[in-house]
């Protein structure tokens, strides 16, 4: 029977031709069978990919073979034969859409200027030490099934929301406090810490490896509740059996970890829904009245 998993990886690192490493990343994950999703821009890679276990550790081999990513970290996780279903390799402006790709810096060291990186075990210490406020580097709904205790979740829909978030003055009582950035695996926080930075915020760390990183190690006996939402046909994961159900299905309210797309075809929203209400018509605020749902 064969085996299936998924890596979560990424790495920034300044690369002269991006759409040179985007057609091998294309023809090596093809000739693999290995589908997900690939993006490639001037400050490096980000990726999830998916596909049978000795595929998946040739991909890994060949492509730290590339002198610039000999360094990735790659995350991995259980996996299954349908969660990409297509391959999907593409070259943009930024790794992560903030919006301000003239506020990144990039080195062979990484991102200038971000934010400190605490292990999942440096973090408790920290927390041990001194009062942090956690603050979700992630789309709002992804919050609504999984987050850390107490975090602050910024309104945002989409990554470019932060600027507006961080520019209207809303978290400036942050500012000179310990403030600890968290996504899912590391990447969002990597931008996010430091435009927080250049925004007056005087202690920010990120945590290094992301929300997987803090599963792998604590579990559910740690400072997170609920699941992790991740961007393949999964769409959510647990850390173990013993999860919190923090979510509450937007049709009847019942607790689940369940994630649906809005039914408006132009709309990108992620809904909780309970499996009793998933065949139901589901729409998000902005679709509701106009789809003529209660």
């Amino acid at each position: 029977m064969a085996v299936y998993k998924v890596l979560l990886f990424y790495a920034f690192t300044p690369l002269a031709d991006p759409d040179a490493i985007r057609l091998w990343q294309r023809d090596l994950c093809e000739s693999l069978g290995i589908g997900g999703r690939i993006i490639i821009s001037p400050h490096g890679i980000n990726g999830t990919v998916g596909g049978e276990l000795s595929a998946i550790k040739k991909y890994r081999r060949k492509t730290r073979e590339y002198a610039s990513f000999k360094d990735i970290d790659f995350k991995w996780s259980e996996g299954t034969a349908t969660d990409f279903p297509k391959l999907k390799v593409r070259v943009r402006d930024e790794l992560v859409g903030f919006g301000t790709p003239e506020e990144v810096v990039v080195t062979e060291q990484g991102v200038v200027g971000g934010g400190k990186h605490l292990t999942p075990q440096q973090l408790h210490e920290l927390v041990e030490s001194t009062e942090v406020t956690f603050f979700d580097g992630r789309n709002k709904w992804e919050a609504e099934i999984g987050r850390f205790k107490n975090a602050v979740v910024p309104d945002t829909t989409t990554s470019h929301d932060f600027v507006t978030e961080l520019d209207g003055g809303k978290y400036d009582h942050l500012k000179n406090t310990p403030v600890v950035t968290y996504c899912t695996g590391g990447i969002r926080c990597e931008v996010l810490s430091a435009m927080m930075i250049r925004r007056g915020f005087t202690e920010v760390y990120q945590l290094d490896g992301g929300i997987v990183r803090y599963g792998e190690a604590f579990g559910d006996e740690g400072l997170w509740e609920g699941s992790l939402y991740i961007f393949d046909n999964r769409k959510s994961v647990a850390f173990s059996d013993n999860a919190a159900v923090i979510g509450r299905c937007v049709a009847c309210g019942e607790g689940s970890s369940r994630m649906e797309n809005c039914d408006d075809l132009s709309c990108r929203a992620q809904l909780v829904v309970c499996d009793g209400c998933a065949n139901s018509a589901l729409h998000c605020d902005d679709h509701r009245v106009a789809a003529g749902a209660s």
